[in-house]
């Protein structure tokens, strides 16, 4: 099993805040990545009121809207590559359909597959179905819901990927929930609630302030510098 800064309780404990949040720590830890790395266009969830995902990307290439013209990942082995080992994992999917979401990758059966094999949910710009037959607690950041999966397949995995914006690829840590996603670097795992609690201490100054009867411009001045950079 490969070597890595973290572990799958690092993981968990960063399911308790949601994506911009995340987003926010990274700012701190991270500032040249403020604008690369998490998704940038609206997002369909399965449930907005699941708590976020968080995971190891398993990346992958799919299409619907024709039949296979080639040779193409066997079903399996996708499956092999998906399952958990010892952390859970997110499928990553980008469809490079010319209109993706044509047909629908996910549904009842490929949620309830995915969730048996540890894979806690899916980011995807392509679409899903099946809304109230879905596994329980599978969380789908998608494109769009759909009615049929078409001629849906894969047609590349462990791959780069570009959903929406975020660049990923195999073992990327991936935190998404209803706001979008965000590829976490390895090395910010274990940084990040600090961080967070940092970033938290200074909006709270401002918070506060605001939300103090008489509130006025100057006091907003004087919210800043006690606060220092934020945002």
């Amino acid at each position: 099993m490969t070597n890595r800064p973290f572990t799958a309780a690092d993981l968990e404990t960063l399911r308790q805040w949601d994506t911009p949040t995340i987003c926010n720590g990274l700012e701190l830890l991270v500032p040249e990545r403020r604008a690369v790395g998490f998704t940038v266009e609206p997002m369909v969830p399965v449930d907005r009121r699941f708590p976020p995902i968080v995971g190891l990307a398993r990346s992958g290439l799919i299409r619907a809207r024709e039949k296979p013209c080639g040779a193409i990942p066997p079903r399996e082995d996708w499956y092999e590559y998906v399952e958990a080992q010892g952390l859970p994992t997110i499928a990553v999917l980008q469809d490079i359909d010319d209109r993706p979401g044509f047909g629908a990758f996910w549904g009842e059966v490929q949620t309830t597959v995915h969730k048996a094999l540890g894979c806690i949910g899916c980011v995807t710009n392509g679409s899903f179905r099946d809304l109230d037959m879905l596994a329980p607690g599978f969380q789908i950041i998608g494109g769009r819901v759909g009615p049929s999966h078409a001629h849906v397949h894969m047609v590349q995995m462990n791959c780069q990927v570009n959903v929406f914006g975020m660049l990923a690829g195999h073992d990327d840590v991936i935190h998404a929930d209803h706001h979008g996603a965000v590829v976490v670097p390895d090395d910010c795992v274990t940084k990040l609630p600090a961080a967070i609690e940092l970033v938290s201490r200074r909006e709270r100054v401002i918070l506060d302030m605001a939300r103090s009867p008489g509130f006025t411009a100057a006091k907003m001045r004087e919210a800043l510098r006690v606060a220092g950079e934020i945002h």
